[in-house]
């Protein structure tokens, strides 16, 4: 055999063999991530956030669906719910029986797009550009009102371009959330203004981590932002990373828990997720497993975070 042909095969081989392992295993290898942060005033007990993002759930997707149930045995004190929680039509009733019981517990949310849009086939070379920023050019086609109603109706907050406050573990939390940065639908002006000092946490929350509201976050004194959005770049190169955020964040950023600083004020802790689902077009993962993440805040006066 000409060593061309040998060379092409053997690449061919094991692209295949990637894509195989990527959309037969790895889709479905849901991982639960701990992070401790010191973030709390001195001498608090800790507090457990549980961070739920990108669940692009379909209705028949019962092993997701009874992953995401079985979150609640951690006993989280707050959930945040970072958007993109649906990819068919019909799934706000998997939706609500995937979280189950964590729907009794203190939780807030934000929408991300495809809460509103339908998936849609797109060239997946597009992947590979980068930051493929949404404009809308369609109305929106999926059920969001009533996904937000049924969340808001169990009792956890929608922070869509809003602020609220809650009492969780004996703190009292002060939160700012904005609509999907993705879209051009966050209104930052709305939410902006110094964090509240009377609270003993301050939390952002977006689906898109873009820099504009990262820097407005920080710059109003947030001390946690959570986002999503980025799938931890999905199909990363093992020893590498990611390739794209899908976002103007840095690939370095792409998921996990970094420090922000806009030069405005002291650094936030940012929480990226890399989420659970994928387009329903694209249902591959590669070096990037679907994720949920449980958050152990801890005084300030604690040891530094560990991943």
């Amino acid at each position: 055999m000409h060593p061309l042909t040998k060379a092409l095969l053997a690449s061919t081989t094991v692209g295949v063999g990637a894509i195989a392992y990527g959309s037969g295993y790895e889709l479905r290898a849901f991982t639960l991530r701990r992070v401790d942060v010191p973030t709390l005033p001195p001498g608090s007990a800790p507090l457990k956030v549980l961070h739920i993002s990108d669940a692009h759930m379909r209705p028949l997707q019962a092993r997701k669906q009874r992953w995401l149930r079985d979150l609640i045995e951690l006993d989280p004190d707050l959930v945040v719910n970072t958007g993109d929680n649906l990819a068919h039509p019909d799934a706000v009733p998997a939706v609500l029986r995937a979280y189950g019981d964590l729907l009794d517990l203190p939780g807030v949310f934000v929408l991300g797009s495809n809460d509103y849009f339908s998936p849609v086939l797109k060239n997946p070379l597009r992947y590979l550009v980068g930051d493929r920023r949404e404009v809308p050019y369609r109305d929106a086609d999926m059920p969001w009102r009533d996904l937000s109603a049924s969340l808001a109706g169990r009792g956890w907050v929608d922070l869509t371009n809003r602020t609220s406050r809650l009492e969780v573990g004996g703190l009292c939390i002060a939160f700012a959330g904005v609509d999907d940065p993705h879209l051009g639908y966050d209104d930052l002006e709305a939410v902006r203004g110094p964090a509240d000092p009377a609270a003993d946490l301050t939390i952002g929350v977006a689906h898109a981590p873009y820099l504009r509201v990262l820097d407005s976050f920080n710059a109003d004194g947030y001390d946690l932002i959570f986002a999503g959005h980025t799938h931890g770049g999905q199909l990363c190169v093992p020893g590498y990373g990611a390739l794209i955020t899908n976002c103007d964040l840095e690939p370095g950023r792409v998921k996990g828990l970094h420090q922000h600083n806009s030069a405005a004020g002291e650094p936030s802790w940012i929480h990226v997720s890399a989420g659970l689902g994928t387009s329903p077009f694209a249902p591959v993962r590669f070096a990037c497993r679907p994720e949920a993440t449980l958050l152990t805040l801890l005084p300030l006066d604690s040891p530094g975070p560990a991943q």
